[in-house]
């Protein structure tokens, strides 16, 4: 027998000769085959494989890469095997960065004591540009052009392993603060006021998003995306059309005074509903302009302006004198007891434009904090005023980037202090 011959299986039942040919046939059809393919891949030189490598490097398919040599796509892909893969090719380097010869022109000036304006303009370059190569690589000293390319080219290489994902202690402490709820930038802040002299506890809110949205980047728990204000990973459109009728005897938001406007004196709320499922139930929801502190009152399904007007009257009757002086809010059927609640209070109640809510823009935004806890679509309900007072004192614990990174609870106790 041949030694490339394909053996026939030895139980072939003589009584069936036409099964017997056809079993024939075939081997034989193989033994052709394969011994095609075994000589296609042997006739390859040296040169023939390093040209099919180049060729699948730049892109070009097994077929193609075979045609070049005269053999088939099939031996192409044992020669892979064999090889384990195709290297991926150094890419070109762009003409914007320093390259070897650049290097070695720095290395020659800085051993004849040049300064860098004179290296930098041998090579065409900015000043800046060589000290920072020079100052990230040893300095005048110790600079090598050599060493200092090949830093280059590691440094350039991507993708780079998270930050989250290689250092477990600014992992634990971003997540840590992701489950009480601050945002990403409030993480990011923080932790450069409580590690300002250490970059390796550092890290930009933009990372920590990636890394919880990108699961391949392997650092955040996917979980954790829901500690997030949204809980989405896109942003929605959303838009609603107002259909409520005119509250009588409004002062509109333009006859607001100016110390109102700029924030420059403590006392004044903004204030508005959220509501939960099917708009059955409602939270009243309350914020100070100038420290952005949140209060939180219970209404339940009961959303009728006396209601209404009852539970705010309960919050801010509680607070000194100086830190209660007006109130802004939109045009909700909610405040038509307006009238009898600055009776009851002393405040007078500004009405916002319609379809206007940046004139509430601090309620606004405390409001997509607070979906964090309760999220559209439920029951609010559900929530008594313990768990309303127990939001309020977390979400007034956390820093505020408009309050330099100092907390809302903070900045109220600085004006109650200077008003004792």
């Amino acid at each position: 027998m041949a030694p490339n011959a394909v053996a026939l299986p030895p139980n072939v039942p003589e009584c069936a000769p036409m099964r017997g040919r056809l079993l024939v046939v075939v081997a034989r059809l193989l033994e052709v085959v394969v011994s095609e393919v075994r000589s296609k891949f042997a006739r390859m030189t040296r040169d023939d494989r390093l040209l099919v490598m180049e060729l699948l490097a730049s892109g070009s398919s097994a077929e193609e890469a075979g045609r070049a040599v005269g053999c088939t796509g099939r031996s192409v892909h044992r020669l892979l095997v064999a090889l384990g893969g195709v290297k991926a090719r150094r890419r070109p380097r762009s003409s914007l960065r320093l390259s070897l010869e650049d290097r070695e022109e720095i290395r020659v000036g800085l051993r004849g004591g040049e300064s860098f304006a004179r290296i930098a303009r041998s090579i065409g370059r900015s000043a800046s540009t060589v000290s920072r190569e020079v100052n990230n690589n040893g300095g005048r000293r110790r600079y090598r052009a050599v060493a200092s390319d090949g830093a280059a080219y590691r440094r350039a290489l991507r993708p780079k392993p998270a930050k989250l994902a290689v250092n477990a202690r600014l992992r634990e402490r971003v997540e840590e603060l992701l489950v009480e709820r601050w945002s990403p930038q409030q993480i990011s802040a923080r932790l450069k006021v409580e590690f300002a002299d250490d970059p390796r506890m550092q890290i930009s809110h933009e990372t920590i998003y990636q890394s919880l949205f990108v699961q391949a980047r392997g650092a955040l728990r996917k979980d954790l995306a829901r500690c997030l204000r949204t809980g989405r990973t896109r942003r929605r459109s959303q838009g609603r059309v107002d259909r409520r009728g005119k509250i009588a005897e409004m002062v509109l938001i333009s006859e607001r005074p100016a110390e109102i406007e700029d924030r420059a004196v403590p006392g004044h709320w903004e204030g508005d509903l959220i509501l939960g499922a099917h708009n059955r139930s409602a939270i009243v929801t309350l914020v100070e302009r100038q420290t952005r502190y949140v209060l939180l009152a219970h209404i339940g399904t009961d959303k009728t302006s006396p209601a209404v007007c009852a539970a705010i009257a309960d919050k801010i009757l509680t607070l000194p004198e100086q830190l209660a002086r007006s109130l802004t809010w939109d045009q909700g059927r909610e405040m038509t007891g307006h009238a009898e609640f600055t009776i009851q209070t002393g405040l007078p109640v500004y009405f916002c434009d319609p379809h206007s809510p940046w004139q509430r823009g601090s309620n606004e935004n405390t409001n997509g904090l607070l979906r964090q806890y309760f999220p559209k679509g439920t029951n609010l309900a559900v929530h008594d005023q313990a768990e309303l007072d127990r939001v309020a004192i977390q979400l007034n614990g956390r820093p505020r980037q408009t309050l330099h990174w100092a907390t809302p609870a903070e900045k109220l106790n600085e004006l109650i202090a200077m008003t004792a």
